[in-house]
């Protein structure tokens, strides 16, 4: 059933913010579904839509067995008010269906269904989140074209700085993304988060920036630290900022979303 109250129509339209990663397991759906908890301790309401169609694991990191999905919503067996659901942490969800290969490819339909499903809920809440796949595919770049903001989840690691790389550089080429947001996530020292978002805008500067032909700037909102916190709450399907907020990644997370926010 709904957990959406109805709001007046003269309500101004969420923020449409897409989270998304040049690669997988870089804790990209863990980010989404706790700063959206963050969030909404902060005040605001909050909708995770998860966008990676096909492959979806918001509801694994939920704990969530949905009986009803955006697959369920595409192919007009239930409507848009049964598929939302109260998600832990007090935001609201729209769950993908998994093993959809339906959704390998971008139809005409699935860019119908999925721009009119956005438009639909953006009226509702203060902030929708668009939790999409990894990597530069056509569903995924899609994806976040319907965005407002995006924002680039990174670790570390040589292979993920290479594929946030090459995320940015297509999204500045194809989108005109000139504004890009980054959290980088698993970090082990402090500024490390710093060291990154530097290292990749020296990247940015020297071969994106020339060939779109205007300055592509990399905006660090988020720092979270590597923290075994992180690990036992994955494992036990809990979200780490209704348990463990006070560790030293659900401070990471609160702090991302009072950056989001603006408020810092």
């Amino acid at each position: 059933m709904s957990t959406a109250p109805a709001v007046p129509t003269s309500r101004r339209r969420a923020s449409i913010t897409a989270i998304t990663s040049g690669k997988g397991g870089v804790g990209k759906t863990f980010v989404s579904a706790n700063v959206a908890a963050a969030l909404t301790r902060q005040g605001e309401r909050v909708l995770v839509l998860d966008a990676d169609l096909g492959l979806a694991n918001l509801d694994v990191v939920l704990n969530l067995f949905p009986k009803v999905t955006l697959h369920d919503v595409f192919t007009g067996r239930s409507g848009l008010q049964e598929a939302i659901l109260k998600a832990p942490g007090g935001y609201s969800v729209l769950l993908a269906g998994s093993g959809m290969v339906e959704y390998s490819r971008l139809t005409p339909e699935v860019r119908e269904q999925l721009q009119q499903v956005i438009n639909e809920v953006a009226p509702r809440y203060d902030r929708v989140l668009l939790d999409t796949g990894a990597g530069i595919s056509e569903v995924v770049l899609y994806t976040v074209s319907l965005a407002d903001k995006v924002l680039v989840v990174a670790t570390p690691e040589p292979t993920s700085l290479t594929d946030a790389y090459a995320t940015i550089k297509v999204l500045a080429m194809t989108q005109k993304r000139y504004a890009i947001q980054l959290v980088v996530n698993q970090v082990r020292k402090q500024g490390e988060g710093r060291a990154v978002r530097q290292q990749l805008q020296q990247v940015i500067d020297r071969y994106v920036s020339p060939t779109v032909g205007q300055p592509v700037k990399l905006e660090l909102v988020g720092e979270i630290p590597l923290d075994v916190n992180v690990r036992n709450a994955v494992l036990k399907r809990e979200l780490l900022m209704e348990k463990q907020s006070g560790s030293p990644a659900g401070i990471g997370l609160s702090a991302l979303g009072m950056k989001l926010r603006g408020v810092v």
